[in-house]
């Protein structure tokens, strides 16, 4: 097999974060990374097989009717692809069974929620048993977030990680479960990867601002038990270099942005377990 890590960022259809995701997998090492419009994959034109880093990415896909990414989950759900008669959904679980990274930002979060793909319990990945909704204060927040890496996790993605501080823009990105039994099972399996905390990274966090959306458990991303499947609503592509940062002019910052870590790590992995 080529040693050539090989990305796909879907695109279409209301994203709008494909550059910046297309970008920094290329920034973190990957050989070839393909800006992909959905309606190619739904036609059989191009296969996910071909890849090994699936990124669905941020915006507004199909103009969140039904709530954020409600009706784009259920076309990947439901819409058959031409060539093969499956579901993308069927080829995204395959992709994952070939031990294949898939990850979601903010839309592409929501997305995979309201798929099923994740919390993925039991290896579920068809049920949805959580979701995302309107932020507490009812309207739209962008701000940047400080947030506690679970070490515990087995993300693949925020491996060595302690903390990191990242900018949100949504106005649906408040974590909810269906019921006390999911959350449980989510915090005991250390699934809940990344919380909004303090600036120290210790603390996760219910109140305003440093939780921009009052999600359940302070949770801002998580992870299926497999650590392959990773989705989270602050966007790490908006954060690649120190020009990023909101205070680059005022304080000392290394040259790489944090977000640019999560990128290296699901690259790195692909290096070392899958080629």
């Amino acid at each position: 097999m080529s040693a050539e890590v090989k990305a796909i960022v879907v695109s279409g259809n209301g994203y709008n974060c494909e550059r910046e995701v297309a970008n920094a997998c290329r920034l973190a090492g990957a050989g070839r990374v393909d800006i992909v419009h959905l309606s190619r994959l739904l036609s059989g034109e191009v296969s996910l097989h071909d890849y090994h880093f699936l990124n669905f990415v941020g915006g507004f896909l199909d103009g969140d009717d039904l709530g954020s990414a409600k009706a784009g989950a259920n076309r990947l759900r439901h819409a058959r692809i031409k060539t093969s008669g499956g579901t993308l959904l069927d080829e995204i679980l395959q992709f994952v069974e070939n031990g294949n990274l898939v990850m979601g930002v903010c839309n592409g979060f929501q997305l995979m929620v309201k798929m099923g793909l994740l919390p993925g319990l039991d290896r579920d990945y068809r049920t949805q048993s959580a979701t995302l909704t309107v932020n507490d204060r009812g309207r739209f927040e962008n701000r940047w977030v400080y947030l506690k890496v679970d070490q515990k996790s087995p993300c693949v993605f925020t491996r060595g990680l302690t903390g990191i501080y990242l900018p949100v823009r949504h106005g649906e990105g408040k974590f909810v479960v269906e019921d006390q039994q999911v959350l449980e099972r989510i915090e005991a399996e250390h699934l809940a990867v990344l919380k909004y905390s303090d600036a120290a990274y210790i603390a996760p966090t219910l109140e305003f601002p440093l939780n921009p959306n009052g999600s359940m458990a302070a949770i801002a991303g998580i992870s299926d038990p497999s650590g392959r499947l990773f989705g989270l609503m602050p966007h790490p592509e908006a954060y690649l270099h120190r020009t990023h940062h909101p205070r680059w002019t005022r304080e000392e910052l290394p040259e790489e942005g944090m977000g640019l870590w999560l990128y290296k790590n699901a690259i790195d992995f692909i290096r070392e377990q899958v080629l």
